[in-house]
């Protein structure tokens, strides 16, 4: 029997004009925004405010997660103009920040990580002052994939874990959890000035322990940034949700995650991977800018 949503998950959603721009825009250049395919909560919110999550690489995923609701199937045809669209279209919506993610694409050689890089030299091209941050699949942990992203010089690289380990072959069985942790480990060998960020999701089961070890796995990879967020069921076909976690003890993951030295942590049942990334992205860049600052003094000095 399905729980009800307690009142601390009721959405006030704007009216459907508020996002028809931004999806018109978005079937205009036949694109794909990742906050339709996996049915966002935040969607409305984000539409109404010209914000959104590119999803590249088609809108069909080859692999089966159990939390998802993007299609399962065989590839799309990768669209060469899809870089270019998504550059304009960033460009077209006044973004500061733009959130690039993409379904999994096992069936590709390079596993897709060239239309990332791609994409990522368009936007940069076309806005060198905007801020990029990308969330990829794991790429089967192959170091060339993951260097060929690096190379186009995202200011974020997010690689979600997802859960905790002992529910990664349940909730993503065609993945591994110490194989996400090494994908973040090697885009800080290949390059340490890139910003790493992973998130998780509540209420699958998960215990308190297990919750804090995660992040402590997640720092010990040198990631700077975690979001986590509630679980929320797409559709009766996936993963039933086990609890509702109450706001205050997402605050508590808040600060244990502070207390660990983070730069960054977005704790909440609404919070979800690219949700407000802004925030983050205004902390990051404040931090090159004093950094820069500082460098440049030490040098004159």
């Amino acid at each position: 029997m399905a729980q009800r949503l307690p009142d601390w998950l009721t959405i006030r959603v704007p009216r459907p004009d508020m996002i028809q721009n931004v999806e018109q825009m978005m079937r205009g250049k036949n694109l794909h925004t990742v906050c339709e395919s996996a049915r966002c909560p935040n969607l409305a919110e984000c539409f109404s405010k010209k914000t959104a999550t590119f999803m590249i690489l088609g809108n069909t995923c080859t692999r089966s997660c159990g939390f998802c609701a993007i299609k399962v199937g065989r590839g799309e045809t990768v669209d060469v103009d899809e870089p270019d669209n998504v550059a304009e279209t960033t460009e077209k919506l006044g973004l500061k920040h733009v959130v690039v993610t993409s379904v999994t694409r096992d069936d590709l050689p390079d596993e897709g990580s060239g239309q990332f890089f791609d994409t990522i030299t368009s936007i940069h091209k076309r806005l060198p002052n905007v801020i990029v941050e990308v969330l990829t699949p794991d790429f089967k942990e192959k170091r060339d994939c993951i260097k060929t992203v690096c190379d186009a010089h995202p200011e974020i690289y997010n690689h979600n874990v997802e859960t905790v380990s002992r529910l990664q072959t349940i909730v993503r069985p065609q993945a591994k959890y110490s194989r996400s942790l090494r994908v973040l480990e090697i885009v800080k060998e290949l390059d340490p000035s890139i910003y790493t960020k992973s998130g998780i999701m509540l209420g699958l089961g998960e215990t308190q322990d297990e919750v804090v070890q995660t992040l402590k796995d997640l720092k010990a990879s040198g990631v700077d940034a975690i979001t986590i967020g509630q679980y929320l069921r797409p559709t009766m076909k996936h993963l039933p949700v086990v609890e509702y976690i109450n706001p205050k003890v997402f605050k508590e993951y808040e600060q244990i995650g502070d207390e660990m030295g983070f730069a960054f942590v977005a704790s909440g049942p609404f919070v979800r991977s690219s949700y407000n990334a802004i925030a983050f992205s205004e902390k990051v860049m404040k931090e090159r800018l004093d950094r820069m600052e500082s460098e440049g003094a030490g040098a004159s000095a």
